[in-house]
């Protein structure tokens, strides 16, 4: 086994673990219940941490996870070109009139 990433976010970790698991990579969570120690222990100790069972499937793990970060990470603000409205980059489709972007 060998470690891919941590988190201070368990949400995360799930996400990064059924990413890798749609890709077949077999994968486990450290930590998932520490969280209520924090403080007695370093913050960074006890966030949950995300690990590839088969040591040979890192750095396809590690290019799937950056990958994901990349794809959900918020895009440019975009201008409707239906009604004009201005829309930050996280949205596909414009708040005012819904027309996709």
């Amino acid at each position: 086994m060998k470690k891919l990433t941590s988190s201070e976010s368990l949400v995360t970790i799930n996400h990064f673990k059924n990413v890798l698991e749609s890709e077949g990579i077999a994968c486990r969570i450290k930590n998932e219940y520490l969280g209520g120690i924090a403080g007695e222990m370093p913050l960074t100790e006890v966030w949950p941490e995300l690990w590839v069972i088969n040591e040979l499937d890192y750095d396809r793990a590690k290019q799937l996870i950056d990958a994901a970060i990349v794809e959900e990470s918020p895009q440019r603000p975009w201008k409707c070109g239906t009604c004009g409205e201005e829309n930050e980059g996280q949205f596909a489709a414009c708040w005012n009139c819904g027309e996709l972007g």
